[in-house]
């Protein structure tokens, strides 16, 4: 059990570096739609899981109890992934990265009901610190980058369900590159006809910025699905914020975003809760 989770641990880290690029990679793509932009990221990452499936000669296969599962996942990732690209092209990408991060905290929700795993006291009071952060980043106001936070915090609602529906298929025996697949897949059945309605002619630096942000996407989905179905979210969702850290570094040295007080204030304090919840459940765990 700990080796796993220290391969858990290993693998969230690789996912938050790759997903930091991603975003990264998406704003550089300049005003590309956000539809276009999420078809070329999911049909990337769609080649990218097939061709692992075919080289680890592994069926695409799952069992049919797993299938509300697999539907679940994906419509809730694609959700998730439709709002933070949106939010990644209205805020600055350290901002989108921190309210898609609270994903872990909504995990914790929605696993009482999707896996019946209860939460206690400290782990629910670590949840109303997270979302009090969360305010500061967002800055609730009557303007339009308060709307354009809540979207990006929808994107971390999303993403909370469909980590927590991964962990869920892990315990069911999916294999990994099989939910990517099928996350991959459907979002592009989804996001295809508003990318062809909406459809605006790309440079090549864009076309190869939206190449590299799937590529990205691909090993970051990889590394986290794996990361989930080896240990539970409430022992390594901490290192998951690793990924702020990436982004804010690559925003500060190429896009010259540099996070207002407020916003350093939330990172602090959504960071420093998923800390004090993390060493909370190691010592309970031993």
């Amino acid at each position: 059990m700990k080796q796993e989770k220290r391969q858990g641990i290993l693998f969230i880290i690789g996912a938050g570096f790759f997903f930091a690029l991603m975003t990264f990679f998406v704003r550089l793509s300049g005003d590309l739609p956000t539809m276009e932009k999420a078809f070329f990221r999911n049909a990337v990452a769609a080649v990218v899981a097939a061709f692992l499936l075919i080289r680890a000669k592994e069926p695409f296969y799952a069992p049919k109890k797993s299938w509300g599962g697999l539907f679940m996942r994906s419509f809730c990732g694609t959700v998730g992934l439709i709002c933070n690209f949106y939010a990644i092209d209205r805020l600055n990408i350290a901002d989108a990265n921190m309210l898609n991060k609270l994903s872990p905290f909504f995990a914790i929700i929605m696993s009482t009901f999707i896996l019946k795993e209860k939460a206690n006291k400290v782990e629910w009071g670590a949840v109303v610190l997270a979302f009090t952060g969360a305010l500061l980043v967002i800055k609730p106001s009557f303007d339009i980058q308060f709307v354009y936070g809540l979207i990006g915090a929808l994107g971390g609602l999303g993403a909370g369900i469909a980590y927590t529906y991964v962990r869920k298929l892990g315990k069911m025996g999916v294999k990994g590159p099989v939910i990517v697949l099928c996350f991959s897949l459907f979002s592009c059945v989804v996001t295809l006809p508003f990318f062809i309605i909406g459809y605006k002619p790309m440079s090549m630096t864009q076309f190869v910025c939206l190449m590299l942000a799937g590529v990205c996407a691909a090993g970051g989905q990889i590394c986290i699905t794996t990361a989930y179905t080896k240990a539970p979210a409430k022992a390594i969702s901490v290192f998951d914020y690793t990924q702020i850290i990436f982004a804010a570094l690559l925003g500060i040295l190429f896009l010259d975003q540099i996070p207002d007080a407020l916003s350093v204030a939330g990172y602090i304090v959504i960071i420093g809760t998923a800390i004090f919840k993390w060493q909370y459940n190691m010592k309970h765990d031993t």
